[in-house]
């Protein structure tokens, strides 16, 4: 599995933080992290949620990616970002049990955490156990089992009414929006490198090098 870490510009200074956590619990797995940034307040590439929403939309759709970790300062504004685009599911996770019952339920592909609201003093153990909790079973196997039949079912259903509702390509969907903002979200130092090194979808990679001009 491929893990895309974004990191909005006002918890910027938490990124090597949420890396290190990230990191640990997906080396246990096999998994692969590629860290999108920010990696400092200070880059020259700043990212704002919603532009963490253009970015997981981007990275998923074209399999660049096969799982995003992302947030703010509470969550709620980087997961309203992600839900806005297609083939894209992102909960809301805070701690371990938001990890855990996101996954088996909802079995999604994103999550957003509130890097901000209520992380103090054990943070990063928060964190670290959120990760191992949200990729310590195969996903959607519902919770608790019992239930797994009618959540899977709810899951499809919600995929069919996404598919309905959330109808534009995402080529189309880029070239729609602001340009100055799809291109600052694009506008990380290790995009391209990441990008076009795991990227699977011819379209949208022409389409992505067309916006950058590159």
């Amino acid at each position: 599995m491929k893990i895309a870490l974004i990191n909005e510009n006002s918890q910027a200074a938490k990124n090597e933080m949420i890396y290190k956590a990230l990191k640990k619990v997906a080396d246990q797995h096999g998994f692969e992290v590629f860290n999108y940034g920010m990696y400092s307040a200070e880059d020259e590439a700043q990212l704002t949620y919603v532009q963490n929403g253009i970015l997981a939309c981007v990275l998923l759709n074209s399999g660049a990616a096969d799982y995003v970790v992302t947030g703010c300062g509470t969550g709620e504004g980087a997961m309203l970002a992600c839900n806005s685009f297609p083939g894209v599911i992102c909960g809301h996770v805070t701690d371990p049990l938001d990890a855990y019952t996101f996954a088996q339920v909802n079995d999604g592909n994103a999550i957003s955490m509130n890097f901000a609201l209520k992380s103090g003093w054990g943070a990063e153990l928060n964190l670290e156990y959120s990760f191992e909790k949200l990729f310590s079973e195969e996903s959607g196997q519902g919770y608790p089992r019992e239930r797994a039949v009618p959540e899977q079912r709810n899951k499809k259903i919600l995929d069919a009414v996404r598919e309905k509702t959330l109808v534009q390509d995402v080529p189309t969907i880029l070239k729609s929006l602001d340009q100055d903002l799809v291109k600052g979200a694009f506008s990380g130092a290790h995009f391209l490198e990441y990008f076009d090194a795991n990227c699977k979808d011819d379209a949208i990679k022409a389409c992505v090098h067309e916006i950058l001009g590159a």
